[in-house]
């Protein structure tokens, strides 16, 4: 079952002045504010608690991470939206009898979490994340 809004992603070029902003915008103290890399996603993120949900700025650590190849395209901006389970095994059976692809199989997140995209091309050209928390 799909839980809540979990966080929107916004790809950025500059974690540091993106996260300053954000900041700011949200009044967020600096220390609510968790930072770290994700290798196998070749980016660095911030997280920047907002009420039940969070924004996540993504920023690339390499240049053939998925995000400066977003970055090159499209430049700053929103880039995901992802939706907490409880049961990812469950979702991916769920969306797979409604001929929606995943990228891939669920792997190792942010957090810690459990991840798998959603195809854009078959959401309204959005890019769609579950997320697990893992015990």
């Amino acid at each position: 079952m799909i839980k809540k809004i979990d966080h929107i992603a916004i790809a950025v070029q500059n974690l540091e002045s993106a996260l300053e902003t954000f900041r700011n915008i949200l009044g967020c103290a600096p220390e609510a504010i968790t930072i770290e890399e994700v290798p196998s996603e070749k980016v660095r993120i911030a997280f920047i608690p907002i009420g039940e949900t969070k924004i996540e700025l993504l920023q690339p650590i390499s240049d053939d991470s998925p995000i400066s190849k977003f970055l090159q395209k499209n430049g700053d901006g929103m880039h995901h939206i992802a939706l907490e389970t409880d049961d990812m095994q469950k979702e991916t059976s769920r969306i797979a009898t409604l001929n929606l692809t995943t990228l891939g199989s669920p792997k190792k997140g942010a957090g810690g979490k459990s991840i798998v995209f959603l195809h854009p091309k078959e959401t309204n050209r959005v890019l769609v994340e579950f997320t697990e928390h893992q015990s």
